[in-house]
């Protein structure tokens, strides 16, 4: 059966709308969120003020766009306030002073906050369907967003203030308009490609795996493409590479200086100087603090200098490491299977199936006698001629790589650009393979297969509404039992706090003790029936009602790997106890006799 553009066009907007309303619908109780404490009033200090003070570890443009309604509303922000005037960086009590203490709404300030990263949200899903398109056709293009739409980690991410969909759209954009420049290397595509990539830049540092991704992509398209001598091939790789040279001056100087300079309009250059300073100051590399010191102090190289200084702290912060809970363990230092594992854990069971399914078609496809050999031919053919999925390709085995081998273990939405990437190839791979098959019984069964794999995907989705940053898949029992393996941002970010408000209301609790991993503020959401903020370890200074963020609980009951410094086992004695309830999914509730 085929799909007429008109139809196709009418179920697409249909499931941006889904997406857009199991976003929206699903963010009206949540509270504030780790990261949004600190992005927010980033965002919003430097649309107002011009000054980059705050969160310099991240590039602009998310929390820019995160901050613009914010503008149109009557806010004080904490002008005043040591984190403002004195604090390096003080982004944490800045956002506790902004959002919580100036007299502002803090509901109101979160709810606009947050609404334009849904609508990018959207916009990301809509480019997604708008490629696959153009690649594979409308039935690719629908399935694939239909794996967007109801995917329970994008719809997480994209409800909240953060830089993590952001880069994901950024990877897509970027590579989008890179292709389009390989095709067509004129000076309108190179001035495009350098534009796109200069705003993917300012999305989120982790894109700079850009730059050497497009290298490697534009020398072998550069390489398969021209015909003749290995000569002319060279030459034609240096003819590319003059133009890609050419897209990163754009990027660099008619993109990212001139946005840094925004947003540093305000941000007096004594200032600038001391926090880079301070930021350095125990930096293993000499060159490093000095030279970042002297890029500041000048008026033409401060911005680019602000965007190093961002740049160097999220390498440093990727280096050093955090403390995670993972799989019944508490470390620094990451496992390099954890992000295979939460990739695992995270998707939905039925779109790991349909994975299998096509990889499995791909393997059919190769006929058994020349195996290597037609894997070899059929591999340089495919590159040739489907350029755009060779580039996402590598990207993702790039960003794949980076992420096992770093040293950051800080949640599935650290890589959350794959999970669009793979979701093209599944669209595009599996009506490509289907119709290979010449046998029609086994197209019809294998597109039954699908039909049963969505509508249990679709399912999966709706039944976890509203709580898909804590949802688990069936391999990990389900969301309920998600926080056994891994918690932070993969489970209890501190999104519950108003759930466990309303939970004390309805049960008439006069006093409760909480230990809160979040954003938010527990004095601000209980008022007078917030006992105390700590959790002791002795059982006997604990009595009545308690509540405690599934990090703090894991964290504290919890294996400590060799060589790091950290108590463990802090909160055993509540092994002895049952939780009476749960706000949501993050916050167990206990009554202590």
């Amino acid at each position: 059966m085929k799909l007429d553009n008109k139809t196709t066009n009418i179920i697409a907007i249909l499931l941006l709308g889904a997406c857009f309303l199991m976003a929206f619908l699903s963010s009206r109780n949540m509270s504030l969120t780790m990261d949004e404490k600190a992005h927010i009033p980033a965002g919003y200090s430097y649309l107002a003020f011009g000054d980059y003070r705050l969160n310099p570890e991240h590039p602009p443009l998310a929390k820019d766009l995160a901050a613009l309604p914010l503008l149109f509303l009557d806010l004080k922000f904490p002008l005043q306030d040591k984190s403002w005037t004195q604090d390096r960086n003080g982004q944490w009590d800045a956002g506790y002073q902004f959002i919580f203490n100036s007299g502002n709404n803090p509901d109101q300030i979160i709810f606009w906050a947050r609404l334009p990263m849904m609508i990018l949200l959207v916009f990301m899903g809509w480019f997604v369907f708008f490629w696959v398109r153009k690649l594979a056709g409308n039935k690719a293009a629908l399935m694939t967003l239909v794996l967007f739409s109801f995917c329970p980690t994008l719809l997480a991410h994209g409800r909240l203030v953060t830089t993590d969909v952001a880069a994901a759209f950024g990877f897509l954009i970027a590579t989008y308009f890179w292709v389009n420049f390989l095709k067509k290397p004129d000076l309108k595509n190179v001035l495009i490609a350098g534009i796109i990539l200069g705003i993917a830049l300012c999305l989120k540092f982790s894109l700079v795996l850009l730059i050497p991704s497009f290298i490697l992509i534009t020398a072998v398209y550069a390489y398969l493409i021209k015909g003749g001598s290995f000569k002319d091939k060279l030459k034609s790789i240096l003819k590319y590479f003059g133009k890609a040279i050419i897209a990163g001056l754009i990027a660099l100087f008619l993109v990212i200086w001139p946005i840094y300079q925004l947003h540093i309009v305000n941000y007096p250059i004594e200032r600038q100087i001391k926090d880079t300073q301070e930021t350095f100051e125990h930096h293993s590399s000499k060159l490093v603090r000095d030279w970042s010191v002297k890029l500041a102090s000048n008026q033409i190289t401060r911005p680019i200098a602000q965007y190093m200084l961002g740049l160097l702290m999220a390498t440093q912060r990727v280096a050093g490491g955090n403390t995670v809970y993972f799989m019944g363990e508490v470390n620094n230092q990451a496992w390099k299977e954890y992000f295979p594992t939460m990739y695992l854990l995270k998707a939905p069971l039925s779109f790991h199936i349909l994975t299998l399914m096509v990889i499995g078609l791909w393997i059919a496809s190769i006929k058994k006698r020349d195996f290597f050999k037609k894997l070899i031919d059929r591999l340089y053919r495919w590159t040739r001629e489907h350029i755009a999925e060779f580039s996402l390709l590598v990207i993702l085995i790039v960003y794949w790589v980076t992420s096992i081998v770093g040293n950051l273990n800080i949640g599935v939405r650290h890589i959350l650009p794959v999970f669009p990437i793979m979701y093209i190839f599944i669209g595009v791979g599996f009506f490509r393979l289907k119709d290979e098959i010449k046998k029609k019984k086994i197209r019809i069964a294998l597109s039954g297969l699908t039909v049963i794999l969505m509508i249990w995907y679709v399912a999966s989705s709706l039944m976890t509404f509203p709580h898909y940053l804590s949802y688990y898949n069936e391999l990990a029992g389900g969301t309920k039992n998600g926080y056994k393996y891994a918690v932070d941002s993969n489970y209890d970010w501190g999104q519950d706090l108003k759930r466990l408000a309303d939970f004390v209301d309805k049960n008439n609790i006069q006093k409760i003790t909480l230990s809160y991993f979040g954003g938010d503020d527990p004095k601000y959401r209980l008022g007078e029936k917030l006992s105390g903020t700590s959790i002791y370890k002795n059982p006997k200074e604990n009595k009545g009602w308690i509540a405690i963020s599934a990090t703090f609980l894991q964290e504290k009951r919890a294996k400590v790997i060799e060589g790091f410094n950290f108590n463990g086992t802090e909160l055993e004695w509540l092994n002895n106890f049952e939780p009476v309830g749960r706000a949501g999914y993050s916050i167990f509730i206990y009554n202590i006799p």
